[in-house]
């Protein structure tokens, strides 16, 4: 019976229509023991053999359920609509944490789970919130002042009705801590499984290619059986708990009725007197029947609990303590200052003592090995995660002091992994800039190179994508997401192998385009195909996580060194191919 404080949180986004709703439940309850009273008086008259209220009285109840009819109907209403906001808070304020904690988040969190999480968990909660509590409002409030009622008409049917009513209630306690158990056993099962079928249904490709399906799907049935085992040993409590209170409520019941006619046999109590006990003890146990009901709608939100908790109070890798904007004059100067950074767990750091500027205005080529530290340094531009030595520093001010949202909003990123939405080309290109014009996308379309394939397509910029753009090719998917950075003119462009799927025939015109449009954007390139570099103002070469040289591509060719021997590489290994 104890709300976990999780589920009181949620329930206060939605007070005034959750108590409204409550209320609403009330007046029902209140019809309900009009209808109690008014039969009993009618049943009595009839014993007694005085039917001239009779029609009278049948017509009262008769209006009483027609008004209960009407009281519930307003009353699920507003549960719904209190569900409903909390809902909708709930999930506004879980999406907002999200993108607070960044990509580093998901690097320990399945998507799947959080998926889960975010829309199975939250509808539990909307059940819990909207149904369980206002009946236990009701439940906490009807039956004690039943029983003050039952004491001025018969005392000794106190006797059944309170040790009956203390057991229904809390008898059950008595399995709370197992229930717990066996509820958090069951939703992590739950959460698992949800991440396991969502990975495998976005790596299907990959799992028919290496043949993996059939064992995938063997793994999936040995989790669903887990799944099935969790929830029977959830049920198998949770029945022997529904099992007491109806023990309970049908014993009360009895008991109250059995002393109801041993007072009427005696002359201890009237004819009303009697009928009353026997119909008001059933309604003294009708808010725990129906608490009991609303438990079980609402279990799902008392097992998701502890993890919507999880993830609300997440911490993000990097505080957002800043307070600055990024609203730069002009393009700003990046600039990476004995920059020293490590991975937990790594035995060697990933970036040592890293010092380069990227002049405001130019293109500033960031080359290296796999694993130098490339994609590092974007992480910490654009704080992803923080050094743990040195600076990065924005326009001569340390990332740190700028607002989180407002330095990301300044540095528009394309990487490798492109995400486009199942929605519009022209929904997808708006993202970042909800006003562009037609003309707006059309412009950076060309400069990405991919407008004429769109022209080309039957509905244009209203072709309506697959998921995650799954109709289009991954250079034509690049092509979008660089259009789309171009679109947001952000003072910094980010170009994370962004040319990756494009063919390297393409790729080189394609990066000499986008130099070209970034205009006076301060640009960093990552890339491993040197050709989308050679053309950069500055290019800094990374090795083993420091800095191995710094100049044009010309001067670094002449002296020799790691990147001469990345350009060694790279004719090597087109020569083979054209061989």
């Amino acid at each position: 019976m104890i709300v976990h404080p999780e589920l009181r949180r949620a329930a206060h986004h939605a007070r005034r229509p959750l108590l409204a709703a409550t209320l609403l439940q009330g007046a029902v309850t209140v019809t309900h023991l009009g209808q109690a009273v008014l039969l009993a008086v009618a049943l009595a008259d009839v014993a007694q053999g005085d039917t001239d209220r009779l029609p009278l009285l049948l017509g009262a109840v008769l209006g009483v359920v027609v008004a209960r009819a009407g009281l519930g109907y307003q009353q699920r209403r507003t549960a719904t609509r209190a569900g409903a906001q909390v809902r909708v808070h709930l999930r506004d304020e879980l999406l907002a944490h999200l993108g607070r904690l960044g990509p580093a988040h998901l690097t320990t969190a399945r998507a799947g789970a959080v998926r889960t999480t975010l829309v199975d968990g939250v509808e539990g909660v909307d059940a819990y919130v909207s149904r369980y509590l206002p009946q236990l409002l009701i439940t906490l409030t009807v039956p004690p002042l039943l029983l003050a009622a039952l004491t001025a008409v018969e005392p000794v049917a106190l006797l059944g009705l309170v040790p009956a009513l203390l057991l229904a209630l809390f008898g059950p306690r008595a399995w709370d801590r197992l229930l717990a158990r066996r509820g958090k056993e069951h939703w992590d099962t739950y959460e698992g499984l949800g991440a396991d079928y969502l990975e495998a249904l976005q790596g299907m490709p990959a799992l028919r290619a290496a043949g993996a399906v059939g064992r995938t799907r063997e793994r999936l049935e040995a989790r669903s059986a887990a799944l099935h085992r969790a929830t029977v040993a959830k049920l198998r409590v949770s029945l022997v708990d529904t099992g007491l209170t109806d023990l309970a409520i049908q014993g009360g019941t009895v008991a109250a009725a059995l002393l109801a006619c041993w007072s009427a046999v005696t002359g201890s109590t009237t004819a009303t007197g009697t009928y009353l006990v026997l119909l008001l003890a059933s309604e003294c146990f009708r808010p725990v029947r129906d608490l009991s009901r609303e438990w079980h709608a609402g279990y799902l939100g008392v097992s998701a609990a502890d993890g919507l908790r999880a993830l609300r109070t997440a911490q993000p890798a990097v505080p957002d303590t800043g307070r600055a904007r990024a609203h730069w004059p002009g393009p700003p100067q990046v600039r990476f200052e004995n920059v020293e950074f490590s991975y937990e767990g790594a035995e060697t750091p990933a970036l040592r003592n890293v010092t380069f500027t990227a002049e405001a205005g130019r293109t500033t080529a960031i080359v290296g090995p796999s694993g130098a530290g490339k994609s590092t340094l974007l992480a910490l531009l654009l704080r992803h995660r923080d050094p743990q030595r040195g600076r990065v520093a924005v326009d001569g001010r340390d990332v740190t002091e700028y607002a989180l949202d407002s330095l990301r909003q300044g540095i528009a990123v394309v990487s490798q992994e492109t995400y486009l939405f199942h929605a519009t080309i022209a929904d997808n290109l708006r993202l970042a800039r909800p006003d562009a014009t037609d003309d707006d996308l059309i412009r950076t379309a060309r400069t990405a190179g991919i407008h004429d394939e769109i022209a080309a397509l039957p509905d244009g910029y209203a072709t309506v994508l697959g998921e995650r753009g799954a109709t289009l090719s991954g250079g034509q998917r690049q092509r979008l997401a660089l259009a789309r950075a171009l679109l947001a003119d952000a003072p910094v462009l980010v170009l994370d192998e962004a040319t990756s799927a494009v063919d390297e025939r393409r790729e080189a015109g394609i990066v000499r385009e986008l130099l070209d449009a970034a205009g006076d954007r301060t640009v960093l390139v990552v890339a491993h195909r040197l050709a989308a570099v050679r053309h950069a103002d500055r290019i800094v070469v990374l090795d083993g996580g420091r800095v191995d040289a710094v100049g044009d591509h010309t001067a670094l060719v002449e002296a020799g060194g790691v990147y001469a021997e990345l350009v060694k590489a790279g004719h090597t290994y087109e020569g083979g191919l054209a061989a």
